[in-house]
């Protein structure tokens, strides 16, 4: 995985561990960038799942991000903590939509259970009601590479 320096001359990048731990585990939302068809650039915050060096999103087959992404399949994300000391990632990618909803299920049930701590709440039964009817994507995100800062660190040299 490529990891480069996303603000040099001030604080590190994170190692390859450290990316892969702070997208596992934070519950942070993930800001999509897509282009529409007007050639216009729309953000979508987004929650997300880290997995084996890729990035998933279910949403709804009529979201603005997948209409985007059949038209251009190329993004941009990021995801950054905004409490002191500054740390994240972001990156572009290639989208592709997934529609199998025997293969979108295991994968909403982790998102969900991620960022509502269970399925049996009325929020992860309402979204995985419409990704077992069929009514939702799965988004998965391939990242070309990774730009990652921790300003726990201070300044450093470029």
């Amino acid at each position: 995985m490529k990891i480069v320096h996303a603000s040099p001359g001030f604080g590190s990048k994170l190692t390859e561990e450290q990316a892969i731990d702070f997208l596992s585990n934070s519950k942070l939302n993930l800001l999509l960038g897509t282009i529409d068809d007007k050639g216009e650039p729309n953000v979508h915050p987004v929650w997300y799942l880290y997995d084996n060096g890729k990035l998933y999103v279910e949403t709804s087959k009529t979201a603005k991000k997948a209409a985007n992404i059949k038209i251009r399949n190329s993004i941009y994300f990021c995801i950054d903590d905004e409490k002191m000391p500054y740390k994240g990632v972001r990156g572009k990618g290639i989208a592709k939509i997934s529609d199998d909803v025997n293969a979108n299920i295991p994968i909403a049930e982790k998102i969900m259970i991620k960022y509502t701590g269970n399925l049996e709440n009325e929020v992860a039964k309402f979204l995985m009601d419409g990704v077992k009817k069929g009514l939702s994507v799965i988004l998965e995100i391939t990242p070309k590479y990774l730009a990652t800062w921790d300003h726990s660190t201070g300044f450093t040299e470029p």
